[in-house]
């Protein structure tokens, strides 16, 4: 049984529920060390002193924020606490939302939500189907380990789930990141016209369990090989980029390779 990360209460209107916070993912990266090569030596890093060289004992170590070139505003762990948002233990939920308003790019974080103990289910329950009903998700903030967290709540098949969101101005816009903008006139005609039947014989319905991380299986495999001294397969390279004078070319092949695919899966 996974251990709860968080426990408080969500609060909206008058109503208080007692709830427990679980992470909803896993990593399964394979994680490295780092060693000199040539050697069995691990590289280990220490909190070292760059005018002394002395390495310096955690307790030692206070934060500084530069505020001009090479000046610093020093501030003590104490400081950083006596200004904690909210010490409160509470979700508290400040408004319920149209959950298709939410853009994608603001969720980053999925934990699940659950009653802190079964006496607790009734209102529990009453919460996510009123959410389920309406379609809406509650806005909330919380503090978790000393950071404040932004946060949309919704129903999923009967449990809640507690997504944390960036701020707005966390967000980048597009124009201010894309070192090429797309630009020219939109495309139209029957180059669309292609793109939208590849697109559409392309359509399927979402399966999650189609996919997996591939790249961590070949990682697993390189090592097992390593191992056992066997020979390594490269992958291989990325297709070369469509030109323009071949995109049309592209496009109706593209199609009929998917056409012929689906009837493929179909007939199996």
């Amino acid at each position: 049984m996974a251990r709860a990360i968080w426990s408080g209460s969500v609060s909206f209107g008058l109503v208080s529920i007692p709830v427990e916070l679980y992470s909803a993912t896993e990593d399964h990266t394979v994680h490295f060390n780092q060693f000199q090569r040539g050697t069995s030596d691990r590289i280990r890093y220490k909190r070292v002193n760059e005018r002394t060289g002395r390495e310096v004992p955690y307790d030692k170590i206070v934060k500084g924020h530069e505020v001009d070139s090479g000046e610093y505003v020093v501030v003590e762990p104490e400081e950083l606490d006596d200004i904690a948002p909210g010490r409160s233990r509470t979700l508290d939920i400040e408004a319920f939302v149209d959950l298709d308003e939410i853009d994608p790019v603001f969720f980053q974080k999925t934990y699940w939500l659950g009653p802190a103990k079964a006496e607790f289910s009734r209102p529990y329950l009453l919460l996510a189907q009123a959410m389920k009903k309406t379609n809406r998700a509650g806005i909330a903030m919380f503090v978790m380990r000393g950071k404040q967290y932004l946060t949309a709540m919704k129903e999923d098949n009967g449990i809640l789930a507690v997504h944390t969101l960036f701020f707005a101005d966390e967000i980048r816009k597009p124009k201010d990141v894309l070192g090429v903008a797309p630009e020219g006139r939109a495309p139209r005609g029957k180059e669309l016209d292609m793109a939208v039947s590849l697109v559409e014989s392309m359509a399927d319905d979402w399966r999650p369990k189609d996919y997996r991380d591939t790249y961590t299986e070949r990682v697993t495999k390189l090592i097992k090989a390593k191992e056992k001294g066997r020979e390594v397969v490269t992958e291989a390279e990325p297709p070369e980029a469509t030109g323009v004078v071949d995109l049309m070319e592209a496009l109706q092949r593209s199609v009929e390779a998917s056409k012929k695919k689906r009837g493929k899966r179909k007939a199996g």
